[in-house]
């Protein structure tokens, strides 16, 4: 399989003023006592080894004694706000286990530690600069995926939960060829809704550490689900395949497991009950998506070359005009979830699967 290329490092947005107010309208904005440029103040660090020692590409930070006590301070103020209702009583109760920074990627992350010191249960959160493509795609995926997404962005800084799940290149590697035909049947299933997922509402570079897959036990079986959790690539690329990720050499064994575990017929089913769902979901937030495109269509996520190039592949790929109308990139998934409308709002599920 042919490698796709990411063109370059993609620049952070500014947060304009229409969707600072679309965030304050949904409760997405909150006073917090730190920022991400305070965390970059650390001192020394050491690197984190997983079980089997190999580099995970994060850091351990440290601070000076004096600005240690007040950034833990602040970060487990943050986590009662994130997790709560802001009340101050449980911090005696909290610790802050590590603080992490991740070295590789866009958005350079810190990943914070809080442990509950009475029953030693953990939690984690992520502190990130807030980047406005990134939060167009924490809002599409909250509104157009099966999950909710909790976030909040206060100026410059992004607090983002953390979704639990075991890394997508991890479980391909570990765990896949230990499934069950059945288990591979229904993981092929999930990743061919992912991908039309991903496609639709132009989120790129799924790659298989991009995503995590989520075991759910049900009655006798284990299900698998599939969850993005890099967003860092909303709408930006001009290359279409950098929106499925079908196209990237780290996913070839997802698919392959498609392509032997599933016939034609069934992918074109599951594409097609995806979409249907994908209606629904946006009937149901209906004046919310609405909003949020209206702050994307005033908005530069990318570069024109990157749109002009991207608006003119999907018109050859579905033949609609709009698409080729297309200004920028907010006009662009507008447009795709109008064409998605159009063509799957009645589409009737039950006839399908009776095929």
């Amino acid at each position: 399989m042919q490698d796709l290329k990411i063109s370059k490092r993609k620049p952070s947005f500014p947060i304009t003023s229409k969707l600072h107010n679309y965030l304050s309208e949904y409760n997405r904005t909150v006073k917090i006592p730190i920022f991400y440029d305070d965390l970059l103040r650390f001192q020394g660090s050491i690197v984190v080894y997983d079980k089997d020692e190999n580099d995970t590409l994060w850091i351990r930070v440290y601070y000076n004694e004096f600005e240690r006590e007040e950034i833990e301070s602040a970060l487990k103020k943050v986590y009662t706000i994130f997790h709560s209702d802001g009340n101050e009583n449980v911090l005696p109760f909290l610790s802050v286990d590590a603080i992490d920074y991740c070295t590789f990627g866009n958005s350079k992350p810190f990943r914070i530690k809080i442990r509950n010191i009475l029953n030693d249960n953990s939690t984690y959160f992520y502190i990130k600069t807030a980047d406005a493509s990134r939060i167009y795609g924490l809002e599409l995926e909250h509104m157009l995926s099966p999950y909710n997404l909790n976030f909040l962005v206060y100026r410059n800084t992004l607090i983002e939960e953390h979704i639990a799940g075991i890394p997508g290149d991890e479980f391909i590697k570990n765990m896949l060829p230990n499934c069950s035909r059945s288990e591979k049947s229904q993981i092929a299933k999930e990743f061919v809704k992912f991908n039309e997922r991903c496609m639709i509402r132009l989120l790129g570079d799924m790659r298989s550490y991009n995503y995590v897959i989520v075991p759910m036990h049900d009655f006798d079986k284990v299900v698998y689900k599939i969850r993005a959790i890099d967003f860092d690539q909303q709408s930006y690329e001009g290359k279409f395949n950098i929106y499925r990720p079908q196209f990237f050499k780290e996913n070839y064994e997802m698919v392959k497991l498609v392509s032997t575990s599933i016939q034609k017929l069934s992918i074109d089913q599951y594409k097609t009950e995806e979409r249907s769902m994908l209606v629904k979901r946006l009937k149901s937030f209906n004046d919310r998506v609405a909003k949020l495109l209206y702050c994307m269509e005033a908005d530069e996520i990318s570069t024109q070359a990157h749109v002009d190039y991207l608006k003119m592949t999907i018109f050859d790929y579905t033949h609609d005009v709009n698409f080729k109308k297309s200004k920028n990139m907010g006009q662009i998934v507008k447009f795709s979830l109008e064409f998605l409308t159009r063509n799957y709002e009645n589409v009737n599920i039950e006839k399908l699967k009776m095929r």
